[in-house]
């Protein structure tokens, strides 16, 4: 375990038995690169969201958001190494500008942890992972993927070496997709019948080149490193959903399944990082300073909408932002308490740019301290208290269209999109937890207060959302978002049986959404941001028995109840709510202890069941059932071993939906059979 995750949260790792489930009172889970390497789905949160708790919010076949309990978007925090990932998180069609592959280890820490990790941590965190020391002179690895569905190929490159104190790591990953299929030919667009050529979603093809370097000094009291990650991504929106004036378009989409025509939207994310660390005895400092700098370009065929005509160029929207962070954080151990301490302060700075609106620019500040202690009673009963007190402020500038509108006096203007305005926001939050063994069982809760404050997108925004087909409007009156819950936790390992339950109760006195009404704009549905009392509970459950001779028996299952007590839509649900689920897997590892002889066969049934609890005019979505398998096998390769992986989901070729896609709106059902195959040699 190494302490000293972002601001200082302590995370279990390696399997989760009795003595891990002691270190942490917030409920967490963690996997290794292996884990991803075998469940690998296309992007990392689809890789990821067969843990329990965890889902991904997918756009197309290369984009998804995480979702923990329900939760996404700036509800959900993602670090690596221990530094918030900076990108467009406003924007739901933007994936993760993150390197999958150049990922070592994975936390995920389900539940609020703002007293730790501040805004944007009131739903969960994703902590990634790639700084692990090497230990020999010279290592690396090389990882082949493809996948059959979108006919993706792609090639991860790793090198890293050590030398006295110093060391380095360095890869680089290369991606290519095609456009993807769905058991569909057809799909209905409004009123409009669109046909799908060979079951494709035309345009929906993409490019990635990723490249990451890492310095670092290993000392006795010293350790530290010097990073810089760049991730360049590039690929196409559907085009049948970008509005139907694509219907029009002289551009040929059925020419050829690799072709990234308009539209579509170009990221490249610059990271620049620096760690250290100082340890003398019982205490130990530690540093993170970052820089993140996300550009992004949005390009569509330049056509006329309402009064605005035909526009220059084909830019349709750009997106500048900048981010520098700064932390420093105090270990110290004293008798029977570990008491952690540390400040953080981030300043963002976006620009936006291109003849379509839908987000102003905007600076945004933010600090904060905390402060907690974690007492050992003994070995079967830990305490832990903590206190966070945060300061944020955003300042939204003024915009007006390039084009005049008609007014109702018979005049023209340029109507103003987005007023200047100028909003701080305080708060202060705590937390209280427990951790007691009683023999094979382990019994956790954690009770706390988080916030998060309001971005500018849902304060300004004011436009057109074409590939998650919506118009949005921000409510400059918001106010910061808090949330009450209880964590609870059940843990139970002997003999190869493991039984773990994880309830909660969530209770937002101000909870922040897109609310979706029965009014178009521009073409579009309209949301708008409203806030409103919030009840949420439910559980994941998650048990599996070691059988002889290397089977196992894995189940699991999580559900989520959300209800508004509040506001025009009181009494239902949340937009986009998650379904329950189960899955149940048969598996079988092939008794062996050397690693290059290795081995496992995978059988797994999955049911999602309908979710009918919606909020109109959102439609519902029957539950499914789907079959998965998966082999894997290692072979000896010049003394190293070939770990070979493949995976079929959707065996059966089932069409189906997921309720959280926003691909769902128009009647776009979930990519079809898939074959993975992943080939990663270590050495």
């Amino acid at each position: 375990m190494r302490m000293g995750g972002t601001l200082g949260e302590v995370v279990v790792n390696g399997s989760r038995t009795t003595e891990m489930q002691m270190r942490s009172s917030l409920n967490s889970v963690s996997v290794s690169k292996q884990y991803i390497e075998e469940n690998f789905n296309g992007s990392l949160m689809q890789s990821l969201s067969h843990l329990p708790g965890v889902k991904a919010m997918s756009v197309g076949s290369g984009e998804s958001k995480p979702v923990i309990r329900g939760l996404g978007f700036n509800r959900v925090l993602v670090a690596e190494n221990g530094v918030k990932h900076e990108g467009q998180q406003w924007g739901d069609d933007h994936g993760l500008e993150i390197d999958q592959y150049g990922v070592e280890h994975v936390d995920v820490l389900k539940g609020p942890a703002a007293l730790t990790y501040g805004s944007d941590a009131i739903g969960g965190v994703i902590n990634l992972k790639s700084d692990l020391v090497p230990q020999n002179p010279f290592a690396g690895g090389v990882n082949f993927f493809a996948r059959s569905n979108n006919e993706s190929l792609g090639l991860a490159l790793r090198a890293e070496g050590r030398k006295n104190r110093f060391w380095y790591k360095a890869n680089t990953t290369f991606i290519d997709y095609a456009d993807y299929s769905i058991p569909a030919d057809s799909i209905q667009y409004y009123s409009y019948y669109i046909k799908l050529k060979d079951h494709r979603l035309r345009n929906t093809a993409g490019r990635e080149m990723d490249g990451n370097l890492m310095l670092g000094y290993e000392g006795n009291r010293w350790r530290g490193y010097l990073r810089i990650a760049d991730v360049n991504t590039r690929s196409g929106y559907f085009a049948n959903a970008h509005g139907l004036e694509v219907l029009m378009s002289d551009i040929d989409y059925d020419r050829s399944r690799r072709d990234i025509d308009l539209p579509y939207h170009a990221v490249n994310h610059l990271t620049l990082a620096n760690h250290l660390e100082w340890r003398a005895g019982y205490l130990k400092l530690e540093s993170d300073l970052a820089y993140q700098d996300n550009r992004q370009r949005e390009m569509s065929e330049p056509i006329s909408h309402g009064y605005m005509p035909i526009p220059d160029g084909t830019t349709e929207r750009s997106f500048n932002k900048q981010t520098a962070t700064a932390a420093v954080r105090m270990y110290l151990t004293a008798g029977s308490h570990v008491v952690q301490a540390g400040v953080n302060a981030e300043y963002q700075h976006n620009r936006r740019g291109g003849w379509g609106f839908i987000q102003p620019d905007f600076e945004q500040t933010t600090w904060g301290g905390f402060v907690t202690d974690r007492m050992i009673v003994g070995d079967n009963l830990i305490l832990t208290a903590g206190a966070r007190f945060d300061h944020g402020t955003v300042s939204i500038h003024s915009y007006h269209d390039w084009y005049k509108t008609p007014t109702a006096n018979g005049d023209s203007t340029y109507m103003e999109r987005s007023a200047a305005l100028d909003r701080s926001f305080n708060s202060f939050t705590w937390s209280l937890g427990l951790d007691r063994r009683l023999g094979d069982f382990v019994v956790k809760a954690n009770i706390g207060k988080s916030f998060r404050m309001p971005v500018a997108k849902e304060l300004g925004m004011d436009g057109i959302n074409y590939n998650i087909f919506r118009y949005e409007k921000g409510n400059a009156s918001l106010s910061p978002e808090e949330s009450y819950q209880l964590d609870a936790g059940l843990f139970y390992d002997h003999e190869g049986i493991k039984v773990e339950l994880t309830p909660y109760l969530n209770y937002f006195p101000n909870y922040i959404y897109l609310d979706p009404t029965s009014t178009y704009r521009e073409g579009l549905q309209l949301y708008n941001y409203r806030q409103s009392r919030v009840l949420r509970w439910g559980f994941e459950a998650v048990a599996s028995w070691k059988l002889p001779q290397g089977f196992e028996v894995n189940a699991e299952g999580e559900y989520l109840h959300a209800r508004q007590l509040s506001g025009e839509k009181k009494g239902y649900s949340l937009p986009f709510s998650t379904p329950w689920s189960a899955s149940l897997e048969c598996r079988y590892n092939l008794p062996v202890r050397d690693e290059q002889k290795g081995g496992f066969a995978a059988l797994e049934w999955v049911v999602v069941g309908a979710q009918n609890e919606v909020v109109p005019p959102e439609e519902p979505t029957p539950g499914h059932q789907l079959l998965n398998a998966s082999v894997g096998k290692s072979l000896p390769v010049a003394g190293h071993a070939l770990r070979l992986t493949l995976r079929c989901d959707n065996i059966f070729n089932k069409r189906y939906f997921d309720h959280t896609s926003y691909y769902r709106l128009i009647g776009v059902p979930e990519p079809g059979r898939n074959f993975s195959l992943m080939a990663a040699w270590t050495f």
